[in-house]
């Protein structure tokens, strides 16, 4: 992946996981492990983006 391709897919992903974090405020999510993998993924994105820019 270029590093734009990682850039808009992080995005994408923030907004996913605010989504989901809204969503969980109002009725509670069945599995909330899926926040934690979200943010985990979201993590493991931005270390690959900086080992590329550097």
């Amino acid at each position: 992946m270029s590093i734009q391709d990682l850039q808009e897919r992080i995005a994408a992903e923030k907004a996913a996981l605010v989504a989901a974090k809204l969503n969980h405020a109002v009725s509670p999510v069945e599995n909330p492990t899926t926040l934690l993998k979200a943010r985990r993924n979201i993590a493991r994105m931005l270390t690959i983006l900086r080992e590329k820019q550097n």
